[in-house]
């Protein structure tokens, strides 16, 4: 427990729906992941979750897909570097409409202690956009999680504003959801802030922060309601 403030050391997660908003833009070279480090700092969370036997359920996005669905920027092979460091079989989702059949039917089939890792979120323009079709769909997927039995918490990384179409409908289904703006961190260890999101030692670092103030983070408020 760091400076005597609640952490997720201090929760136990077993049967519990975790939904976990990563940031798997990893840089990718031919289907090669060239550089692991964002994949790495995700790793403390979800090994705790698992440890606990939580229901881990991932999802992010990864580069800037235009035309809709594109083979190049699947998340395939984060599925296979995280089954790879996690010494189990992460199940990926391969779902180009993000929460549809294949989603749905993966995350109904899950088991304690196992993970689900959900399509770019970037496959539907609704991501970026907000619009309402992909929200709704969204919907289905919160009332899917929230049917079984258990508490569900989401923790979403506050970037630009493009986790706001998840976080609000998450948020509006009743789930809880906290979203961390990374420079509420300047204040926090060396007063250093990120310049390159590669950078895995300052990634660490804001992981660190929502840890170590896991008591008080905020309830997430949709930017309309403001």
């Amino acid at each position: 427990m760091g400076l005597g403030k609640k952490t997720i050391d201090d929760e136990n997660y077993c049967g519990k729906k975790v939904l976990v908003r990563c940031d798997f833009n990893v840089p990718m070279k031919d289907g090669v992941i060239t550089n692991e480090n964002r994949i790495n700092a995700a790793l403390p969370t979800i090994q705790k979750l698992l440890n606990d036997g939580a229901k881990v359920i991932l999802c992010s996005h990864l580069g800037k897909p235009k035309n809709g669905p594109e083979a190049k920027f699947s998340l395939a092979p984060v599925a296979a570097a995280l089954s790879a460091k996690l010494g189990k079989t992460v199940v990926f989702a391969d779902d180009d409409n993000v929460v549809g059949e294949n989603a749905k039917a993966a995350v109904a089939a899950m088991n304690n202690g196992d993970v689900v890792l959900l399509q770019n979120t970037r496959f539907r323009k609704e991501e970026t956009k907000n619009m309402p079709e992909f929200s709704e769909e969204l919907a289905s997927l919160a009332k899917q999680l929230k049917s079984i039995e258990g508490e569900t918490r989401v923790v979403m990384e506050h970037t630009g504003r493009y986790y706001e179409s998840i976080a609000k409908v998450l948020h509006e289904a009743g789930l809880y959801v906290s979203a961390v703006n990374p420079l509420l961190i300047k204040e926090y260890g060396n007063n250093s802030l990120r310049k390159v999101k590669t950078d895995k030692a300052d990634a660490i670092k804001i992981a660190k922060y929502a840890l170590d103030n896991w008591s008080e983070l905020r309830d997430y408020i949709p930017m309309d309601t403001i």
